[in-house]
């Protein structure tokens, strides 16, 4: 892992791991609500970033019990060593950076990479670019560009027909009239 001490990291540099729920005992202890599906990815980690004030700190783990069923953690950080350290830490977002994302397989993706693919309807026209992924709350789209307009079409496994990640495309079959609202 990299050495986060030499590193001013940037929160667009890094995704959201969880948040610290409660301290737990006398000595420091945080509970850590982790935000992933792949839990015991995170086993052997060194360090995070948690964001306070508007900037990510590097904290390092001393030690951290990971409790896959309800996907938490029990974490003692360096310097972390009274329940009132620990308290002050309550609530606050925790940050990896990107690279530290697990690998993915077959046609998965995470949103920051698929910016650039072409999006092709499953007729082989061309919708356009894919600038980015507007990641709304339970409800993520494709912002897609072409000729200095935009599309929007929902990020939802049913109208992904195909991800070719060599040639960074991607073949969508959006809703029937979705894209005559953008023409």
């Amino acid at each position: 892992m990299n050495d986060f001490r030499r590193h001013q990291m940037k929160k667009e540099d890094c995704y959201y791991l969880g948040y610290i729920i409660k301290a737990l005992g006398i000595e420091g202890g945080l509970l850590i609500a982790l935000d992933t599906d792949d839990i015991e990815h995170y086993e052997s980690l060194e360090s995070v970033f948690i964001l306070i004030e508007g900037k990510l700190v590097p904290f390092f783990i001393e030690d951290m019990t990971l409790r896959p069923a309800t996907k938490e953690a029990v974490v003692h950080f360096e310097d972390v060593d009274t329940i009132d350290k620990a308290r002050h830490l309550c609530g606050q977002e925790v940050y990896l950076p990107i690279d530290h994302l697990p690998p993915l397989e077959g046609e998965s993706f995470y949103f920051h990479e698929i910016a650039g693919y072409q999006a092709y309807l499953d007729t082989g026209a061309h919708i356009g670019e894919i600038s980015k992924v507007l990641d709304f709350p339970g409800n993520p789209v494709f912002s897609i560009m072409k000729a200095g307009k935009e599309t929007l079409i929902p990020v939802a496994d049913e109208l992904i027909t195909a991800i070719d990640h060599d040639a960074r495309e991607i073949r969508l079959n959006p809703p029937p009239g979705l894209l005559d609202l953008y023409h």
